[in-house]
């Protein structure tokens, strides 16, 4: 994994062209790998992708605003994928107006995204959308749904978020998912994107290692974990999951994330970032909305895989196949 800073970059940019808006950039130089895993692919060659974090609100179209325009930024930056958090859409102030803002995935505003990846030419990942399901008129709830769209703005992959959060932490407030929200029903294949292939997921499925096991056996090579994770758990759980997510699967985690104050009722912990299969922050965003990029080296994961196998080493005979293969 290539790590290289971008804010000199972003300055040059903005002396260039005075009158340009550009969208925060933050890119975290990878620590050393060691020698017999070290990669002898140009750099340049390798596939970037794009993490964007946001501050959603209840106003949908101010959110579009603000995703599309990190998303033309990480087109212009060359990613061939960009990564959106969980509740991309919007953060409702409580369940009803939830429901009331939420849609079909057939609905206007998955519209304008499939228009902007075209647009674009690049995939899209896009991380808890609330969908209005089938199943809408006689349940009155929503799916948390992660919608994976491909450059030509067609939807490849869904997959329906199966662990709700139904916690109550001291400190941050109580959170019921499924007041609003029916769990999916079932994981999705992996699906091979210019990057790799990715196992989808969504925030709170992070805490469940049987799910990332599942995936990663399926033929998964990046997992990602779009999020809204609260101020207390954050700095708590956040990166130390992700990044054992990443260790014990041998694959590249993105997690998008949400940041700052929604409303007055709910506010986000942010450090979206990208780990390497080695458990490396390669890629980092500062405070605020803003983006980070990342190149996936493939050829690293592999050999990383083939130093250390732990896979062939699994022992289910002794405790039981833990994150059964997709069939």
């Amino acid at each position: 994994m290539l790590g290289f800073l971008t804010r000199p970059l972003h300055r040059l940019l903005s002396l260039l062209c005075p009158g340009l808006r550009i969208p925060r950039l933050s890119v975290l130089c990878a620590q050393p790998r060691p020698r017999a895993m070290a990669t002898s692919s140009s750099s340049c060659k390798l596939p970037l992708v794009a993490v964007c974090q946001v501050t959603s609100t209840p106003d949908k179209q101010q959110n579009f605003k603000t995703c599309a325009e990190l998303v033309r930024e990480a087109a212009r930056l060359g990613a061939c994928l960009a990564f959106l958090p969980e509740a991309f859409d919007f953060i409702a102030r409580d369940p009803a107006e939830t429901l009331r803002l939420s849609e079909p995935l057939g609905g206007k505003l998955l519209e304008e995204y499939t228009q902007l990846a075209r647009e674009c030419g690049l995939w899209l990942s896009l991380g808890g959308f609330h969908e209005r399901g089938q199943d809408w008129e006689q349940t009155q709830k929503i799916y948390n749904c992660h919608v994976l769209l491909n450059s030509k703005g067609a939807v490849v992959a869904t997959y329906r978020k199966t662990h709700l959060c139904d916690v109550e932490i001291p400190g941050q407030g109580p959170m019921c998912e499924s007041n609003s929200t029916i769990p999916g029903p079932s994981l999705e294949s992996p699906v091979s994107t210019p990057a790799g292939k990715i196992g989808l997921a969504v925030c709170y499925d992070m805490r469940f290692p049987e799910l990332s096991l599942a995936l990663a056996q399926a033929g998964a090579e990046i997992l990602t974990y779009p999020s809204a994770f609260g101020s207390v758990t954050g700095p708590a759980h956040w990166e130390v999951l992700l990044r054992a997510r990443a260790i014990e699967t041998q694959c590249y985690v993105v997690a998008a994330a949400q940041c700052g104050r929604h409303h007055e009722k709910r506010a986000s912990y942010g450090h979206s970032m990208v780990v390497d299969p080695w458990g490396t922050v390669v890629a980092r965003c500062s405070e605020g909305p803003g983006l980070c990029l990342a190149r996936i080296d493939l050829n690293y994961l592999r050999q990383l895989r083939q130093h250390l196998p732990v896979f062939q080493h699994r022992r289910p005979d002794l405790y039981g196949n833990l994150g059964h293969p997709l069939s």
